[in-house]
């Protein structure tokens, strides 16, 4: 059995960013992705999710690592001023490379 590296790329942002990072993901030929809802706290306080503006949340999706790091900056410089958005990347091996 033989693994090939990726990258996890994961990222934590407002649920209103939703739809904008589902077409940017599509730009970058990212077909596969997970989106979660997110809660917790950090320097954008509280986020519970007690109300449609307080709600985050995690899209994680794998692929190269020339993609990844591309789009992550392409995020960062487009919606981070704005919104909050953490982002971050992780190793990790797959069996099947033709699906990422």
């Amino acid at each position: 059995m033989e693994f090939h590296k990726r990258k996890l790329l994961t990222i934590i942002t407002e649920s209103i960013m939703e739809d904008a990072i589902e077409q940017e993901l599509k730009l970058y030929k990212i077909s596969g992705y997970t989106i979660l809802d997110a809660r917790g706290s950090g320097q954008s306080g509280l986020r519970d999710a007690n109300h449609e503006t307080d709600k985050n949340i995690r899209i994680e999706a794998i692929c190269t690592e020339e993609i990844a790091k591309k789009l992550s900056l392409h995020l960062k410089q487009t919606y981070y001023e704005n919104y909050a958005m953490v982002l971050f990347l992780t190793d990790v091996e797959v069996l099947r490379p033709d699906k990422f």
